[in-house]
């Protein structure tokens, strides 16, 4: 990146700051846009819950997958690649569909089987649930190839340099590994969390009371559609600009803090 392309004015940003801003002060003055936005905060709680938790699991579920993608051992090697590539093929609206009517019920059925002095019903297992547990699906396998090649990224030699200092293989991820993966996964795991916090609305197929969800209701019984539309593209706008200007600033910083 070039210093003059450092240094550009986010016009871009002004445009997008003077509309959000009428888009505000459409809510406060109009009964009509306060009111649909009355109705869409009671969806932000679990657009926000779904996100951090599918996104924190999808992190775990992937790291774990890139290890095994980077294992000496054949089999987690064949395994990692087979699910990574399976899950990214799938749409996540197909992925979503599948966990929550096929999925949910076989595990009721092999829970039942297995546990049949506390049987449950599919009812038991909540359409939020089902919801997380696809979109963590679908993002382990994207970021299990981000993890991937941050690991693969940090130089072999400085591994077998302190693997000679007698640093065991945790210390050596902890100390050597991990802390130069992450500044080159930031920016790619940062762009699947603005993602995530978007993909969150698909929930809405299921019947989950998110933003989304209740943007359709809210349309479907007061017509306004312009007015509730708005207000759901400023909502998730507010949210995915803010996660966007905030990481593009903490990238920022700690590149200034490795050129020091």
């Amino acid at each position: 990146m070039t210093p003059k392309q450092q240094q550009e004015f986010p016009y871009w940003l002004v445009v997008l700051g003077i509309t959000g801003l009428w888009l505000f002060y459409q809510v406060w003055a109009s009964e009509i846009y306060s009111q649909v936005m009355r109705t869409l905060t009671k969806g932000i709680g679990i657009t926000v819950f779904v996100t951090l938790v599918a996104f924190g699991l999808a992190c775990a579920l992937g790291l774990a997958l890139a290890l095994a993608g980077v294992s000496r051992f054949r089999l987690l090697r064949e395994v990692s690649r087979g699910y990574i590539e399976v899950m990214r093929g799938v749409p996540i609206m197909v992925l979503l569909l599948y966990v929550a009517f096929v999925g949910a019920p076989a595990f009721v059925a092999a829970w039942n089987w297995a546990f049949g002095w506390a049987p449950m019903t599919t009812r038991d297992f909540p359409l939020l649930w089902r919801a997380i547990i696809a979109l963590m699906l679908a993002y382990s396998a994207f970021l299990a190839e981000v993890f991937r090649a941050g690991l693969q990224s940090v130089e072999r030699g400085q591994i077998e340099a302190a693997a000679a200092l007698g640093l065991t293989g945790w210390q050596r991820f902890r100390h050597v590994i991990a802390p130069q993966a992450f500044r080159t996964i930031l920016p790619p795991l940062g762009n699947d969390f603005v993602a995530m916090v978007k993909d969150s609305s698909l929930v809405s197929v299921l019947g989950v009371a998110d933003i989304t969800q209740l943007g359709k209701v809210t349309a479907a019984g007061n017509f306004r559609y312009f007015e509730t539309y708005n207000v759901v593209a400023l909502i998730y706008l507010s949210m995915t600009i803010g996660l966007s200007l905030a990481l593009r600033r903490l990238e920022q910083r700690l590149r200034r803090k490795s050129e020091r």
